[in-house]
Order: structure tokens, then C-alpha cells, then sequence
């Protein structure tokens, strides 16, 4: 393993110019999502991202951001992570492709292997060798997004995305295996709900990996912090937060300390992730009121 330093010395400390800035969708009203959308298309956020579950009153994340990419001209579409292992990869590798054509190459598949023993229940998916199948279908995936045959007896599965090569590719994740997989089959790493020191350590693991890996160039790389846009917002967004992470015995504390209320904090935030070489940072709103789109850009642009 390359030592840290010489890690950092590939990419700048903070990307230069402006800041990217993307939006997580809420995900408690899928009627709001198109408001949602159009709105966020005449603001200078880049990224609109929608979270993957199965066994969850969410709204299924590509069949949404399809509408979502119909109904905008200019701003991305991002999965915020799909879990992958869930699907069947053959489909998969056509809706993602379809999607991407459909919104002229505007999306980006964030994807992960999730940790929920009901979704994989549900799914019929072994929770324990989620890993692997993710692995395979990469395998499969790239394959297919080039134009090659499914195997030596079944020909290729269009369409063609329209991205070469497929759409953008983030790995999200905490174990090393997870991190690993930006440098040998990703375009870039996508964090959630660390503050900037320890995601620091993350984006450092996935720069590793991608010089492990012999890649050229850089990887990119993605933050997500938890917003509510004013104290208007934030009763909603907690209850929605302890609902989400009901399961997870930190739960309280996404909710209290991991959800950013003040316009300086949120700013101090998006600073301290671009100080460690975030190219994005997704402000993931967990509150349904469209409202906060117009405040959230006059407080960070």
C-alpha cells in the first residue's frame, strides 16, 4: 500500500473554483419529486441523487430518476447508493443503460452493497456474499455497457448507454473491500455520513486504490452531509432521520448531531470536505418541503 503522503500529493487540497453541490432528494412524499426536480434545475446545484432500499416506503430510484431526468434539461441524475446485489444484473445493466440514454448521459450510478438483512431477505439475496455478487456483476455490467454478448451463448443487451462505456460509476461504503472497488472498477468514491476527518481517511483509501489499480488520472470523489434548511425544516427532517435509521443503534445521533441546521455550519461543512478533496458535495435534505431549495442555494452559492 502506497504510504498516505504520496497520495495526497496527486490532487490538489481543494478543487479549484466554485463549489459542486448536489441535493439528496427526500424520499417521504414521491409526489413532491418532480417540484423537487424542476425547481433544483433552475439553481446552480448539480446533482440530484435518490437512496436505494427495498423493503422501505421509498420511491424505486431508477424508475424515479427517469422521470426526474425527463423533466429537467441541465442537472444530473444520481443512484445515493443502488444497492446492486438486489438486482438482477442482466436487467440492470439495460436500465442503467436506458437511463442514461434517456437523459443524455446526465447520470451517474452511485452504487453499494447495502447492510439490511431484510432487504436481502426480501430480494433473496445472501446477505453474506453480497460482496462477491457485487464484484461479478461489475464484471458483467461493464461488459455489457460496451456493446459485448451477455456470454458465448446469449448476444449483447442494448441499448448502448449513452455515456462510453456506461454511466459514471461511484462506489459508496466503509470496509476496505468497498473502497478497493473504485480503483478496480469505478470512476470514483461517494461517502456518507462521516464528518470531514474520518471521511479524509475514506477518500484517502480510494486515491490508494486507484493507484493500486494503475489508473490514470484521479478518482473522483463525493461527500454527503445531512441538511435541514433552517429550523422551519429540521423537526421533519429528524423525524424522518430516526425513522430511516430505526434499525441502527446510532440513530439518535444522525439525527441530532449529524443533521446540519445553520447556514455557517453548512458552509463550514462543504468547506472542510472540499479542504480534503471533495469534487461534490451532496446536501442530503430530509425534510419534504421543496422550500428548502431556494434557501439552501441563497445560504451556500
Amino acid at each position: 500500500m502506497l504510504p498516505a503522503e504520496s497520495v495526497r500529493s496527486v490532487r490538489p487540497v481543494a478543487p479549484a473554483g466554485p463549489p459542486n453541490l448536489g441535493i439528496g432528494l427526500p424520499v417521504d412524499d414521491p409526489a413532491l419529486l418532480l417540484d423537487w426536480a424542476r425547481r433544483a434545475d433552475a439553481t446552480p446545484f448539480r446533482t440530484l441523487a435518490l437512496l436505494d432500499r427495498l423493503v422501505y416506503d421509498n420511491p424505486e430510484p431508477l424508475v424515479t430518476l427517469a422521470l426526474l431526468a425527463g423533466a429537467t434539461s441541465r442537472i444530473r441524475v444520481q443512484t445515493e447508493v443502488l444497492l446492486a446485489p438486489l438486482h438482477s444484473t442482466a436487467l440492470l445493466a439495460k436500465q442503467t443503460a436506458t437511463l442514461d440514454r434517456l437523459a443524455g448521459g446526465r447520470f451517474t450510478l452511485g452504487i453499494g452493497v447495502g447492510g439490511r438483512a431484510d432487504d436481502c431477505r426480501a430480494a433473496g439475496v445472501d446477505l453474506r456474499r453480497r460482496g462477491r455478487r457485487l464484484d461479478g456483476q461489475m464484471d458483467v455490467l461493464r461488459r455489457l455497457w460496451a456493446g459485448e454478448p451477455y456470454d458465448a451463448e446469449t448476444g449483447p443487451i442494448g441499448p448502448l448507454p449513452a455515456t462510453p462505456g456506461g454511466p459514471e460509476v461511484l462506489f459508496g461504503g466503509f470496509a476496505p473491500a468497498a473502497v478497493d472497488r473504485v480503483g478496480r472498477w469505478g470512476d470514483g468514491f461517494l461517502g456518507a455520513a462521516l464528518p470531514p476527518r474520518y471521511m479524509d481517511g475514506l477518500f484517502r483509501a480510494a486515491e490508494q486504490s486507484w493507484q493500486r489499480h494503475g489508473r490514470t488520472g484521479a478518482p473522483r470523489l463525493v461527500a454527503q452531509v445531512n441538511v435541514a434548511a433552517g429550523p422551519r425544516f429540521a423537526a421533519e427532517a429528524r423525524r424522518n432521520l430516526l425513522r430511516y435509521y430505526a434499525f441502527d443503534a446510532q440513530a439518535e445521533r444522525y439525527a441530532a448531531d449529524g443533521l446540519l441546521t445553520d447556514p455557517a455550519e453548512i458552509r463550514a461543512a462543504v468547506d472542510a470536505y472540499r479542504a480534503i478533496g471533495a469534487d461534490e458535495v451532496m446536501l442530503y435534505c430530509w425534510s419534504t418541503d421543496p422550500d428548502q431549495l431556494d434557501v439552501l442555494a441563497g445560504q451556500v452559492f
